[in-house]
């Protein structure tokens, strides 16, 4: 099992209840609330909060999933298959990226 797929299981055990409870937007809400904390850290150059806030808004995009009944693992793969999707090459190219 890859690790996308390990760590979306695992956040529908944990909290797949409290996210249906929450509902979707209230879910994306904290979503967005977790962006925003990382980009307080990144503005403090803290690393270890960076690296805090980054699992974070994993953990949160992985519960928005779940309540979409989105499989992370092969939609990521379906959208990146080793080359930019833009532009397809490895490495991007893309001007606007």
């Amino acid at each position: 099992m890859g690790i996308i797929k390990a760590a979306q299981e695992l956040m529908k055990k944990l909290f797949f209840s409290k996210d249906i409870s929450r509902g979707e937007e209230r879910t994306v809400l904290r979503l967005v609330e977790e962006l925003g904390e990382l980009s307080e850290a990144v503005l403090l150059k803290n690393n270890d909060k960076i690296s805090e806030e980054i699992a974070d808004v994993i953990a949160w995009t992985l519960s928005v999933a779940n309540l979409y009944e989105i499989n992370v693992d092969e939609a990521f793969n379906l959208k990146y298959k080793g080359v930019c999707p833009e532009c397809n090459k490895c490495p991007c190219i893309c001007e606007s990226i």
